[in-house]
């Protein structure tokens, strides 16, 4: 029986450790906190789940909140123009239905689960010293540590990184008591655009304590949004949460307006530097380790691919593992088997760097097209469920002029 170590219990490293385990491979995962720990901490993100990603939850027996967490059905886009003023709004149906499930629910219960299915958990802080002991004495070590100091011992890789400093300025708050639009009862993301202050996010979503919603502010630096360096409580949050909406997005003001936060913890501030690093490093002489997930590609959250990408990340290395049979998990492998994400995360990536910038001409006239034709709508809300899909229309000028002589062509 192969012995395989995943550093880290987000969705990417319990994911691929429930896959193996149910395998018949012998697993252990290293958390750095208890799943008590998890339940009673701060807030992790911000995450949204699309269809393709749930599916692979389905398959590998991980969906738990399918009828207990908000079936979000459709995103409704909105850019201001100038601040309070709606410049154009669209609203498209996803294929799939969406879900938010907030992760102290999510990783505590899969990890729950991963020890009632057998697994073996190692609890306790990881570091490059007893990353090393565990390279040395399991067939295979993984690490999906996030962001941490983990993750800086894989170097970056400039040419597919080209930002070297944070792009938005990020907070988030979690709100019972959020309304819904009364021309759109069902659950449904909201986006908001503004070139002056950047953008917010709501998102319907479970948390420890039932249905809530999340707002999230991707603020410019320097702009009215990026106002959050004093990281206040969840009440001075909300108050500043209010004042913004009702500048910039007054009718989400008027939906928001009676909320309270969900709990003393419902809070998360910070800033993402989106980075894709060099896969695998050399953990002990001779031994080497393998990134997954954002560990190694680190997207902005603007489109919401971070949870995603994690998915799809943690399914193909178990493709490639079984696949390996009892062949050495060398580096050669290691760095196929990456570049067998990379196949999908560098959409991903592409479509999340091209929405940090401003909107060039091409682009402007496809949101436009969208507001007026539902097939445009409908196909770029989808496209955050496949990023691959827009680069055959939307991040190409030509393929986009092509496409919109498509549409306009009846």
């Amino acid at each position: 029986m192969r012995s395989i170590a995943i550093v880290g219990a987000g969705q990417a490293g319990l994911q691929l450790a429930h896959g193996l385990l149910a395998e018949g491979y012998d697993v252990t995962v290293v958390s750095g906190r208890t799943p008590e720990q998890i339940r009673s901490g701060r807030v992790m993100s911000t995450q949204i789940m699309f269809g393709p990603a749930l599916g692979l939850e389905r398959a590998a027996g991980l969906n738990a909140w399918d009828g207990k967490a908000p079936g979000i059905t459709a995103l409704q886009a909105t850019v201001w123009e100038p601040p309070g003023t709606p410049a154009l709004r669209f609203t498209g149906r996803f294929d799939d239905e969406a879900q938010s499930v907030d992760q102290r629910v999510k990783m505590a219960d899969w990890l729950d689960l991963y020890e009632a299915r057998g697994g073996r958990v190692e609890y306790g802080a990881a570091d490059a010293r007893r990353l090393a002991a565990l390279a040395a004495s399991h067939d295979l070590t993984l690490v999906a540590a996030g962001r941490g100091d983990l993750a800086r011992l894989f170097p970056r890789n400039p040419a597919r990184s080209p930002y070297d400093r944070p792009q938005r300025s990020l907070a988030c708050i979690y709100l019972y008591g959020v309304g819904h639009p009364p021309e759109y009862p069902a659950p449904q993301a909201r986006s908001h655009l503004t070139s002056e202050a950047g953008e917010l996010f709501v998102i319907p979503a479970l948390t420890t304590g039932g249905l809530c919603d999340i707002v999230f502010f991707e603020g410019l630096p320097g702009g009215p949004f990026d106002c959050w360096q004093d990281r206040p409580d969840p009440d001075g949050c909300l108050t500043r949460t209010l004042g913004l909406l009702r500048r910039y997005a007054p009718v989400e003001y008027e939906l928001c307006r009676n909320a309270e936060p969900t709990d003393a913890r419902c809070t998360l501030y910070g800033a993402v530097t989106p980075t894709v690093r060099h896969p695998v490093v050399e953990a002990a002489p001779g031994r080497h380790v393998l990134g997954m997930a954002d560990t190694v590609v680190v997207n902005d959250p603007v489109t919401g691919q971070g949870s995603n990408n994690a998915a799809r990340c943690a399914a193909r290395y178990l493709r490639a593992i079984k696949e390996r049979g009892d062949a050495p998990f060398d580096r050669p492998w290691m760095e196929r088997t990456f570049e067998t994400f990379w196949d999908h995360a560098q959409y991903a990536t592409e479509f999340t760097n091209a929405m940090l910038q401003p909107p060039p001409d091409h682009v402007r006239r496809l949101l436009a097209a969208a507001a007026h034709c539902p097939a445009v709508a409908h196909r770029f809300v989808n496209g955050y469920a496949d990023p691959a899909d827009f680069r055959h229309w939307l991040t190409d000028p030509d393929a986009a002029a092509s496409y919109l002589a498509e549409i306009r062509a009846p």
